[in-house]
């Protein structure tokens, strides 16, 4: 397991260099530059600004310095909001992000999960038709569309929860199954056809056989096979949930990452947009780790290196 986990941050390692590569020459190649907005600066206030972020250094001095720099995780500082670093705006609004995606991913596992088991449960019956189209159509419909009817329809003019902000418990609600109900779908799908691969093992049958109950074969027996799938797309889920729906929280004006990593973008705001992208490397890397490593607690006959002959 050791050997396997450091060999595993070798590759991360890998990929981050090549991810901070690929982010800084993509934002070179970009045209304009992040004070091309700003037209009541005189050439003169603008040069000044090019030079106090380093942005007259030929490309290779640029590349060194944002190396050394994300090796250090200092990020820079913002070249739109003054005297704001990107750090500081990471370590802000990354918390609401996490409460958020805590939430949500919360959500979507518990009960895509149930909707899935209920549907193999009650395989070509009506509990079955009923869970496949909210998982179909929790999946079809985009987030941001789901966000606006509920937004609209449960807090306007119903007025069971706040339309918009982030001041407590009550404002997350929401938002969170907004993020949560397309990925609740997915989930569903997953483990409503891993469950059914399962229902026609041998070792059913046979518990079936010794007179079983449906539900003890579920939880004692073909639930924690049929989650390999599911454990397998949480790496992505974790990344995406976590780090906060740029849309979502654009709607529910909620104070998290995404919202800084889209006007980083709109605003050319290059230490915000390598800064937020290696964070998001990060973590998505890393939750592909861990899946990796749940799958040999969940099913032991997973090995995490090759077998020997």
């Amino acid at each position: 397991m050791i050997k396997y986990i450091l060999k595993r941050l070798m590759y991360i390692l890998l990929a981050l260099f090549v991810i901070v590569t690929v982010t800084f020459f993509l934002m070179r190649l970009a045209p304009g530059s992040p004070f091309a907005s700003e037209r009541n600066f005189p050439p003169q206030i603008e040069e000044k600004l090019n030079e106090t972020y380093g942005l007259n250094n030929p490309w290779y001095i640029q590349y060194k310095d944002y190396l050394i720099d994300t090796a250090t995780f200092n990020f820079g500082e913002s070249m739109k909001y003054k005297a704001r670093s990107t750090n500081d705006m990471i370590s802000e609004s990354f918390p609401v992000s996490l409460t958020l995606g805590i939430e949500a991913m919360l959500l979507a596992i518990g009960f895509g999960i149930l909707i899935g088991v209920v549907s193999a449960l009650y395989h070509n019956k009506f509990p079955d038709y009923l869970a496949t189209s909210f998982a179909v159509l929790f999946i079809s419909v985009p987030s941001f569309i789901l966000a606006g009817l509920m937004q609209y329809f449960l807090a306007y003019k119903l007025g069971w929860f706040p339309i918009s902000g982030w001041k407590g418990f009550i404002y997350s609600i929401l938002p969170a199954f907004a993020i949560a109900l397309s990925h609740m779908g997915f989930i569903a799908k997953l483990t409503r056809s891993s469950m059914l691969e399962q229902n026609n093992s041998d070792y059913v049958k046979m518990a079936r056989a010794k007179g079983i109950g449906k539900w003890t074969i579920v939880f004692r027996h073909t639930l924690r096979n049929a989650l390999l799938p599911v454990v397998t797309y949480l790496g992505p889920l974790t990344a995406a949930v976590v780090t906060g729906s740029f849309i979502v929280e654009q709607i529910f004006a909620i104070p998290g990452l995404g919202k800084h990593f889209v006007q980083s973008i709109t605003n050319r705001d290059y230490t915000v947009i390598m800064g937020t992208t290696v964070f998001y490397s990060i973590i998505l890397l890393f939750a592909v780790l861990i899946v990796d490593i749940l799958y040999s607690v969940i099913d032991p006959r997973i090995k995490l290196k090759g077998a020997k002959k």
